[in-house]
């Protein structure tokens, strides 16, 4: 009935009707008053129709009105996505966001200029205000217990939503509520942004000094479920205990393709104990043969089943600093479906036939069975390749190495993007404490896997298109226009040259220029933040990143619910309507970033209790950071070895005063004549950490950073672009990328694999170095925004000195002579004694 009724309300000579005229227009019966009347509340409360004066109804359209959902920045403003495909995002400014938070489904009346007002109508500057919440999407949050003079209220951690809630004491909750408690506390109303909202508190944490009450208020924050159902147990338990001795029956083996004598091999970090992937290659006369193995996952898991209700709930595992929260139990994510050495398995493989250039020749797919031969760590397999192989595996993994590389060259060659940044792994001890942070480098392991697992995703996105079949596809849409022109505008003013951004081998050449220069780091950020944010949707539209027309999700089942559904599709031939996989691909979207945002949120958290530790110690270490951006109440700067980024305010700088030179770009000192500018390499110590904000102030300072390094650590780095993979199930060992809008979370967690955007990696390169202080399990967590809501940007390259500046100018060069203001004496200079003749 609901399409019967957008077509009448949608007719070019429909006028607006109430309930008897609708029962009349649409020619229903008397008695169907009550469905009609069912209907039409459904509708409103989508936002597919709005109710007017007289109770008559229209669409939303019509109105100018647009559903969708909004995503606020910590600056204040919104941004809508609407739920119609091809309409444009929708920026809200702060004053017009009405009560919605972060998540919210609204509906947003679009400013509509008339024709002529702008040179150019373009969609990607459309604004709008909120008029209504269509649907809270959380409304339990986690804060701190504050007293006022009259009431209580509590203060929530995300400083993207409301400063105070108004709460009555905490009754029932289980234990005595202290002020300065971490609480969860549930909005229950809101009428007005000009008061604040009413809620009530209905769990207490603890005091936020407490051991575990740090990771409990992120859990708590993003609505985690650490345990699984007790019937989804149930079910996971039973299929184990079926296959005693952890392997598939030979009757489940019988109608596969029996790959077990061939040499397949797994690689993946240290510590992961969830392996979905194995490869194996072959030479076959003048070409090569190429299979990747993939977990399946879906034998087990079937459709509808407890356990796929939840997975799908759950949409991806996630992989906080100190833990993991799986999407499968821990019987099938560690045991049946991961690809252990030395047992049977099951697996869905992509086969391909590869020219001795690197060329896809042909590919197919099918159902096998496998039987690993060996399982490489990423240390174990970069030693290997580094020296003659020993015996048929090893010689195999040099093979596939070398023709790794060929590929990737390939991909570079076809438009994909540079875009490798370092990441950070936090080390913890057992208390929770920060002992180490360990730097993560991408070497020719990572990239051996990653580009296989590039090949086998692209494949099956080209086979399920050539099919017809209703899938969930990987997208990276291209940047708007606007921002890259603005992008552009802000590299020429620094005096590189920079063509047209709209057209990818001009972005290449200026990625590939940034890498030689010492601000190309600052500037390679302001490229990031131009791009948008990757997301699944049923609709092959590529993959801006890594240049591809065909691109899903395949390669990780055990931790995706997305590539649970393309195994389905394409193997299963499980029947997918297309408003089901877009329901799922919307879900998984949200589910992944939430996931990205605690896992950043996880690692900021104790890396802000480290820096703390440091200034109660009245000995702060002093960090290297390179300057990401210069205004007029400071600088901006990133630390790589903390993974952060933060603000050093020319208030922490007592022994000299600077002013901005506009014209110029940069801060120059008006005693000392000192210049700090873009691409400048500073020592920075903590200043001042703000919590609340979620931001870190750092001061300069003279003193030395420590050389001293560690014993050398190689382990997980996430993919700049390509893949959404959060970490292995397993202690923390995660390195996953900073979750930015313009980025793709990592495609194999726990693992560096090369990012999406390294170029081809040379194969004496040195193991990842390791800096001996704080530590993190991870990659740093990101600062999401500066204090005018700028993204932060992601930490500079690991591995590399930095590139040498040009030398510091003298006065003279540095800053034009000026007349002395009334109030100031003119320098002393001392006068020279006449020599004796």
């Amino acid at each position: 009935m609901e399409q019967t009724i957008l077509r009448l309300l949608g007719h070019p000579d429909y006028t607006p009707s109430n309930v008897p005229q609708l029962i009349r227009l649409l020619e229903l019966q008397p008695g169907q008053q009550q469905e009609l009347q069912h209907h039409l509340k459904s509708m409103v409360q989508r936002g597919l129709i709005v109710r007017t004066k007289g109770n008559r109804f229209i669409v939303s359209s019509e109105a100018d009105l647009i559903p969708g959902v909004i995503q606020i920045t910590r600056g204040g403003r919104g941004f809508v996505q609407p739920d119609k495909p091809g309409i444009g995002e929708i920026g809200i400014p702060e004053s017009a966001t009405d009560t919605a938070l972060h998540g919210d489904r609204v509906l947003v009346r679009i400013d509509v200029r008339p024709r002529g007002f702008l040179k150019k109508d373009s969609p990607q500057d459309q604004t709008g205000a909120v008029v209504r919440i269509l649907e809270r999407g959380r409304k339990q949050f986690v804060g701190t217990l504050n007293k006022g003079r009259q009431f209580l209220f509590v203060t929530p951690d995300d400083p993207r939503l409301p400063s105070a809630v108004h709460v009555p004491p905490p009754r029932d909750v289980g234990r005595q509520a202290n002020i300065g408690d971490k609480v969860v506390v549930e909005i229950l109303e809101w009428e007005s942004r000009h008061v604040p909202p009413e809620g009530e508190i209905i769990e207490v944490l603890g005091s936020p000094d407490a051991e575990g009450v740090d990771m409990l208020s992120v859990i708590r924050h993003y609505d985690l479920n650490l345990h699984f159902p007790k019937n989804v147990l149930a079910e996971a338990n039973a299929i184990a205990k079926s296959r005693p001795d952890n392997q598939p029956s030979a009757d489940e083996c019988r109608d596969r393709v029996d790959c077990r004598s061939h040499n397949v091999i797994t690689i993946d970090p240290d510590d992961a104990r969830d392996f979905d992937d194995a490869i194996c290659l072959q030479r076959q006369g003048r070409d090569w043969r190429l299979w990747v193995h993939i977990a399946d996952v879906s034998h087990y898991v079937k459709p509808g089943s407890p356990l796929d209700i939840e997975a799908k709930k759950r949409g991806n595992s996630t992989y906080l600093v100190d833990r993991v929260i799986p999407m499968l139990p821990e019987a099938l994510s560690n045991e049946l479906c991961s690809l252990k050495p030395g047992i049977d398995r099951l697996t869905k493989c992509v086969e391909f036939v590869l020219s001795d250039a690197g060329k896809v020749i042909s590919s197919k797919f099918y159902p096998s069975v496998i039987h690993s031969k060996r399982r490489f760590t990423y240390k174990e397999a970069f030693a290997a390749l580094q020296r003659p192989p020993q015996g048929e595996i090893e010689q195999m993994l040099h093979d596939a190495n070398a023709m790794a590389q060929k590929i990737r060259e390939h991909r570079f060659a076809n438009g994909s993007l540079d875009l490798d940044f370092p990441e950070n792994k936090i080390r913890l001890d057992e208390t929770g404490k920060v002992i180490r942070i360990e730097r993560i480098e991408n070497d020719i392991s990572h990239q051996l896997i990653e580009e296989y697992m590039l090949l086998a995703n692209e494949a099956v996105a080209g086979r399920l298109m050539q099919l017809d079949i209703p899938a969930v596809y990987r997208v990276h849409e291209s940047p708007k226009e606007k921002r890259l022109n603005d992008y552009r505008e802000d590299v020429l003013s620094h005096r590189i040259q920079c063509g047209d951004l709209n057209h990818r081998p001009e972005v290449q050449k200026l990625l590939a220029k940034l890498g030689t220069l010492p601000i190309g780091d600052a500037l390679k950020i302001g490229f990031l933040k131009s791009m948008m944010r990757a997301r699944y949707a049923v609709e092959p539209l590529g993959h801006y990143g890594l240049a591809k027309k065909k691109y899903t999700h395949f390669t990780s089942p055990i931790r995706r619910y997305a590539d649970l559904v393309v195994h389905r599709a394409l193997f299963d031939k499980v029947p997918l309507q297309v408003s089901v996989a877009k329901e799922i691909a919307e879900h998984i979207s949200l589910t992944e970033k939430n996931s990205s945002d605690a896992e950043r949120d996880s690692k900021e958290v104790k890396l802000y209790a480290y820096l703390e530790s440091q200034m109660n110690s009245k000995k702060p270490q002093p960090y290297s950071a390179l300057v990401t951006d210069v205004r007029n109440f400071g600088f901006f700067v990133d630390v790589s070895d903390l993974g952060m980024s933060g603000l050093v305010p020319l208030s922490a700088i007592p022994d000299d005063f600077f002013t901005l030179d506009q014209s110029r770009g940069y801060l120059v000192g008006r005693h000392s004549r000192r210049i700090i500018k873009l691409g400048d390499r500073v020592t920075v110590q903590i200043y001042r950490i703000d919590r609340l904000k979620k931001q870190v102030d750092f001061s300069l300072t003279n003193r030395p950073v420590s050389t001293q390094a560690s014993p050398p650590a190689r382990s997980t780095q996430s993919a700049a672009l390509h893949s959404t993979q959060p970490a292995r199930s397993g202690p923390p060992a995660r390195s996953n990328a900073p979750s930015r809008r313009f980025s793709e979370p990592v495609a194999r967690p726990n693992q560096s694999h090369g990012k999406v955007g390294a170029p081809p990696a040379k194969a004496g390169r040195a193991p990842a170095k390791t800096n001996p202080a704080p530590a993190r399990s991870g990659p740093p967590p990101e600062r999401t925004s500066d204090r005018r809501g700028k993204a932060a940007p992601p930490p500079s390259k690991p591995g590399k000195a930095p590139q040498p500046g040009p030398p510091p100018e003298s006065p003279s060069e540095s800053a034009p002579p000026r007349k002395l203001r009334f109030y100031e004496k003119p320098p002393f200079r001392r006068r020279k004694k006449p020599t004796d003749t």
